[in-house]
Parts: structure tokens; sequence; C-alpha cells
């Protein structure tokens, strides 16, 4: 799949840096640069891109304002860059929307512009916009908050979280405990539930569904897999940095790097 990219940095090396990488990528024409967040508004409604590398930090607007002010109707995939700032990471992850810390890393880049691709394959153009919004509005809640430390984690959860799942099955419509679930993964707009050694089908999107379950218990582990915490009996790291997630019931699963870090908050441990 060929995407148009535009590369969105006030930082001229930071810009070249990000150009000389995606030449290793010929699936990827990069349409422009812009160096402001008022140039990038106007780039991107005239140019229409797939995919944006867009720095935070900027000059007149950062790139939170670019995104709300651009009026394009196929909102582009975003890749984030910017220097570290701990809230803007875990939303980031909360809502799994790939992000490149500066400086940047030859394997995170790799990683981030195939999931872009991936995504572009097969993404909802109103799933994936609702998710940037969501996670814009939970960047913006933590860091209007006092600083304190018991306002430090993001406030979106819902209030109210499923207890029972309705599996549908042509004629026949079977409810299963929430607590029963063993992971879930994705399957475009369905997902598959792994229950008893049970897989149901569920036409319900992997980040709609997330929205909907306890963030305690339920935790996303990889781009496409969610697990029930209380299912998971060990854990081994392998040589890139990733963990094998062992389940109760044998099953064996992935923790990206991408998402090691909400893992730890919710099991209260450093891996």
């Amino acid at each position: 799949m060929n995407l148009k990219a535009l590369i969105i940095d006030d930082e001229p090396h930071a810009r070249e840096g990000i150009k000389i990488r995606l030449q290793e990528f010929p699936e990827i024409q990069v349409l422009g640069e812009c160096s402001s967040g008022l140039e990038a508004v106007e780039s991107i409604n005239k140019l229409k891109p797939d995919l944006l590398f867009l720095d935070i930090q900027m000059p007149e607007i950062n790139g939170f304002e670019v995104l709300k002010r651009i009026s394009v109707e196929k909102i582009p995939i975003v890749i984030f860059v910017t220097a570290y700032d701990k809230y803007a990471v875990k939303a980031f992850e909360y809502h799994a929307l790939d992000y490149l810390l500066k400086p940047i890393s030859e394997n995170r880049f790799k990683e981030a512009l195939k999931n872009a691709i991936t995504e572009a394959g097969h993404r909802n153009i109103d799933n994936y916009a609702g998710k940037l919004k969501a996670m814009m509005t939970d960047y913006l809640n933590v860091i209007q908050d006092d600083g304190s430390e018991q306002n430090s984690e993001l406030k979106s959860y819902p209030k109210d979280y499923l207890n029972k799942l309705a599996i549908k099955a042509k004629n026949n419509i079977s409810i299963i405990s929430t607590n029963e679930i063993e992971w879930i993964e994705s399957a475009g707009d369905y997902v598959y539930v792994h229950s008893n050694s049970k897989k149901h089908i569920v036409r319900e999107t992997l980040i709609s569904l997330e929205q909907k379950m306890d963030p305690r218990k339920f935790v996303r582990i990889h781009r496409s897999v969610i697990v029930n915490i209380e299912k998971i009996k060990s854990l081994n790291s392998n040589d890139h940095g990733d963990y094998d997630v062992y389940l109760n019931n044998g099953e064996k699963l992935k923790l990206s790097r991408t998402y090691k870090s909400n893992f730890q908050d919710v099991i209260g441990n450093a891996l």
C-alpha cells in the first residue's frame, strides 16, 4: 500500500532525519514538510496526506491544535513525534496511538511505520478520529490539573464497565460474564473473545470494546490484543525487548514494548 506523508516539525534536522529514514520505504511518498503549526494546517487541508509525522511542541500552535483545526474528510494516520512527556506517552499508549520519542530510535521508527501501514489497510475513519479526539481530551485534562501526584493519571475511563457480554450467533444470543474472558483479539471491525477455551466473534472494534471494559483488569498488551490480567500465569522476556505472556489455559500472547509501560502501571510492578 502506498501512502502520502507530510512531515511536521519546527526543527530542520528532525525533519531531515525522518526523510532519510523514509528512503528505506518506497511505498511512502513525502508530499512536503512544515515547520510550524499554522503551515501544517494549511498543507494538510490542501494536500490531504494519508500519514502525518507530527511534532507536538511547535511555535504558534502545537500538534494537538493542528489536529483540531484541520478540515479534511479523511483524517490522516498520525505518528506523533515528541520529546519525553509522561502524560502524552500515557495518552498515546492508552489509546493505542503510535509515537516517537526524540532522539528517534531506528527500531521504533520502523515499528511505528509498519503499524501505520497496517492501520491504513483496514482502519475505520470514524473510529480513528474518535480515538484521536479522546486522546487529546485526556491529555489536555491532565496537564490542566494542579500537577499533584493523585491527578497525574488519565481520567478518561468510563464510570460503569461491562460485567456481562452478549454473544450473538445466528438466532441465538448467549451471555457470558466478563470475568470468564481470557483475552480479546482484533479482527478488523470485529473482535474474537476467548473464554473458557471457546472463541466467540463479536461485531465491535477492539477500541470500542476496550472503552467498556474495566481498565484495572483488561489491559491492552499489543496493538491487536487485550488480556484479562487475572488470567495471566507468567511472563518471559525475549531477545527483542518484548515479553511472552502465558495464560492459565496455556495460551501464549505477546506484550510489546509499546504497551509495557501501561501494563506495569496496572499490575503495580516494574518488569
